[in-house]
């Protein structure tokens, strides 16, 4: 039962896969909430560009397994952002159901500086071995 590359399997599916169909609805149907948040917090629009790098490049580089760590610290970083940006008013709120309001934002936050810190194993494209991997 010790299996620690098949943990770190585990936890970057989910993290880099569902972090994905985040960024295929921002493909498929615009960044204007991006934009419009930033510019109501005082950053230029241009910034939007960056959720497409943390939620599909990075996402994408997270599940094969090829520069992992980076990829992961962008996914962290974006998450980070969303908090900030559009989740700040929920920080200490909970759901109807008992729940807090921004788990799953600090499920992604965790997971990805996890993945960070623990590489991305031998079942991956990099099989783990790279500094960055």
């Amino acid at each position: 039962m010790h299996n620690n590359d098949l943990g770190k399997l585990l936890l970057r599916l989910p993290v880099g896969g569902l972090m994905l169909f985040h960024g295929i609805h921002k493909v498929q149907n615009g960044l204007g909430f991006i934009e419009k948040t930033l510019a109501d917090a005082g950053f230029p629009t241009y910034l939007s560009y960056g959720v497409l790098l943390g939620e599909v490049l990075a996402p994408l580089l997270v599940v094969l397994g090829i520069f992992s760590r980076p990829a992961a610290l962008l996914e962290a970083f974006v998450m980070v952002a969303a908090i900030y940006l559009v989740h700040s008013g929920e920080l200490l709120s909970l759901t109807q159901h008992g729940g807090h309001a921004l788990e799953l934002q600090f499920l992604y936050l965790f997971g990805s500086l996890a993945i960070v810190f623990l590489g991305s194993g031998k079942y991956s494209i990099s099989r783990g071995r790279g500094l960055w991997d």
